[in-house]
């Protein structure tokens, strides 16, 4: 695998940042479990597992399609697709009091890669199937 990896590792990243965000929060308030009713807590708690959330799937996805010998060229557009949407989604929840296009937009790319990703996997073992 070639292009996976790349986006695997800058979406690591991101989610690293993102988990420094919530460890500095508790360890600031001295909250170990939830958001101790502090709303900005609570965004920075949600970017984080938003992330957690959906990004492990999409990358499961593309796995699956890199090793079905999709075209780079798609795989790197939906790549940069997830990652540019993780950024905005994240940073809007997470480093901003309200940034709502950051999050529609962020959602909005996610879920088309999922989409995309989803229907190209779902084509990929019908085809397999009735080659066999």
């Amino acid at each position: 695998m070639i292009v996976v990896p790349l986006y695997a590792g800058l979406l690591a990243l991101w989610f690293v940042l993102l988990s420094v965000r919530v460890i500095g929060w508790r360890q600031r308030s001295w909250t170990s479990l939830g958001d101790g009713g502090d709303a900005s807590a609570l965004r920075v708690i949600r970017g984080h597992a938003n992330f957690a959330e959906y990004v492990p799937l999409a990358l499961v996805l593309l796995g699956f399609l890199e090793l079905s010998h999709y075209s780079s060229l798609l795989l790197h557009a939906l790549g940069l697709t997830l990652l540019i949407g993780r950024l905005l989604h994240g940073y809007s929840l997470s480093f901003t009091p309200v940034f709502v296009p950051g999050r529609v937009i962020g959602m909005m790319l996610t879920c088309a890669v999922l989409l995309i990703a989803g229907l190209l996997c779902v084509y990929q073992g019908v085809l397999g199937f009735r080659l066999q």
